[in-house]
């Protein structure tokens, strides 16, 4: 068993929703690894962390690219990763629908929300490995889901790229959890809902950052018997 504390990174986590994840993680005692493409940014995250009282460093990531990704696992090389939050996402136009999508600005969505992530666990397996009860936390979307109300795939035409790109992301969940389980990683995905992360999002009827992040951390904070495989927003199962 291992005497420091234990250790949390979230892509993507130099604002919004990944920024929270790791507030609130740390909260929990967990020391946190805050990546981001702008590694000035992500250094100042951790500062701010650390002027709090918590345990944080930061390091460059960008999940679109493998040797960026890489050099982050190789400074992961002896460590146990404890838990592992795949925020890092790209969007599309809300508007868009399947009929008139521009197809390459829908292969970009996959490329990040779908490769990039899935390059990302393939990196840091080996380190989560190492951790005693490792937990790969995906942030999924309502939008990716059969059943959602809102924006779900069956009910909403819109961001139709985007969409399809997170239904993908559910579905690699549901794959690793399958064959993680007997490693003792627990690989679920969760929908933030819809988060005042921009300007006018409030309007849309966005609900605050740290809602939507605290359905994230729960699932992170999961003990080694809780579910895996799963698809929740808020704690309640959403439909693939």
């Amino acid at each position: 068993m291992s005497t420091h504390p234990p250790l949390a990174l979230v892509t993507g986590a130099t604002s919004g929703n990944g920024a929270e994840v790791d507030r609130q993680l740390s909260a929990h005692g967990y020391r946190i690894v805050v990546t981001g493409r702008d590694v000035e940014t992500a250094r100042e995250h951790a500062r701010a962390l650390v002027d709090d009282g918590s345990d944080a460093e930061a390091e460059h990531l960008d999940i679109d690219d493998s040797s960026s990704i890489s050099a982050l696992a190789a400074t992961l090389a002896d460590r146990p990763l404890d838990v592992l939050v795949n925020n890092a996402a790209a969007f599309g136009d809300w508007s868009e629908t399947a009929s008139t999508a521009d197809l390459d600005d829908a292969r970009r969505m996959l490329e990040t929300n779908l490769f990039g992530t899935w390059r990302v666990i393939q990196a840091l397996l080996p380190a989560l490995r190492r951790a005693d009860h490792g937990r790969i936390v995906n942030v999924g979307s309502g939008a990716g889901s059969h059943g959602a109300a809102d924006f779900g795939l069956a009910t909403n035409p819109g961001s139709a790229g985007y969409a399809i790109s997170k239904a993908a992301l559910h579905a690699l969940t549901a794959k690793l959890a399958v064959e993680l389980a007997d490693d003792g990683i627990l690989v679920n995905a969760v929908d933030p809902g819809l988060t005042a992360t921009s300007p006018g999002m409030e309007e849309m009827g966005a609900r605050p950052i740290a809602d939507g992040a605290a359905g994230i951390v729960s699932v992170a904070l999961r003990g080694p018997d809780g579910p895996t495989g799963t698809l929740t927003r808020d704690g309640e199962p959403l439909p693939w």
